[in-house]
């Protein structure tokens, strides 16, 4: 059984994975490429079964390692340190947000978690939990049997791998859908079916500022299995290929750089 989750990454992803984790019955290393100390009080947040480390401690702790990284510093990861390691890459490619490009993603040659497998040879990767926002990875969260659980896809290349990061996932307050292979997982990047917008809330036009943000904080429409298998079915790989800051929605936008500038006050 998965008993302890490296999390590599302490912005507001890896915060939102970590309290998840927690709170599912799980033990958590935290790490950030700026070193443990910088994690004192995220870690009295988190309580008594979270510790800091550095990334090489949260990889070795680790049962499961999350990604909660941008993709473009994914070449600083120590590859080495990888090896044998479940991966759960939640990196996702938005080539307009600072300086990072690839034209092998550009062009479709590779998928950005083939791009992040091919470094981190001998690990395990499994794509997921990348596909909604830090704020729903915890307003949708919900337990078996309740009928607001929804259905978060999955890809990876490794059956078993896949199979622990299918239970971590469904601990979390989720339901999975198996999406393929690696080389399938543009079915599930930005601007496809499942990606984003299906587990946000829908906020009226007439609405704007503090009532604005309270509903899109809120969850979004159950996504079934089977529908959630469907929009998988149906994806269209996009072009051009990546995601935009200008593709959320504005009040999206507000939240994450208040919730960033209050990050910064704490530090």
């Amino acid at each position: 059984m998965t008993k302890t989750i490296g999390v590599v990454g302490s912005g507001l992803v890896g915060k939102a994975v970590a309290r998840l984790a927690i709170a599912a019955g799980y033990k958590v290393v935290i790490s950030n490429s700026r070193g443990p100390d910088t994690l004192s009080k995220l870690v009295e947040d988190l309580g008594q079964h979270a510790r800091a480390g550095t990334v090489e401690e949260a990889i070795e702790a680790g049962d499961i390692v999350s990604l909660a990284i941008p993709l473009a510093v994914f070449e600083s990861l120590p590859a080495d340190k990888f090896v044998g390691k479940v991966v759960l890459d939640q990196t996702n490619y938005y080539p307009g947000m600072g300086e990072f490009r690839r034209a092998d993603l550009d062009r479709g040659e590779l998928t950005s978690s083939e791009l992040v497998q091919r470094h981190l040879r001998g690990a395990k990767l499994v794509k997921g939990l990348h596909n909604l926002s830090w704020i729903h990875m915890e307003s949708n969260a919900r337990p078996r049997g309740d009928a607001a659980r929804t259905t978060l896809p999955v890809a990876g290349d490794d059956a078993a791998a896949k199979g622990m990061v299918t239970n971590f996932i469904e601990r979390l307050g989720y339901n999975v859908a198996d999406a393929g292979a690696l080389a399938n997982s543009w079915r599930i990047e930005p601007g496809t079916p499942i990606y984003f917008w299906r587990y946000a809330p829908v906020v009226p036009q007439a609405v704007s500022g503090d009532e604005a943000k309270r509903i899109y904080q809120q969850r979004g429409e159950p996504v079934s299995p089977e529908q959630a298998r469907a929009l998988i079915q149906q994806a269209v790989r996009p072009s051009p290929i990546g995601g935009t800051l200008e593709g959320m929605p504005q009040v999206h936008v507000d939240l994450f750089l208040e919730q960033a500038s209050a990050d910064t006050v704490k530090k």
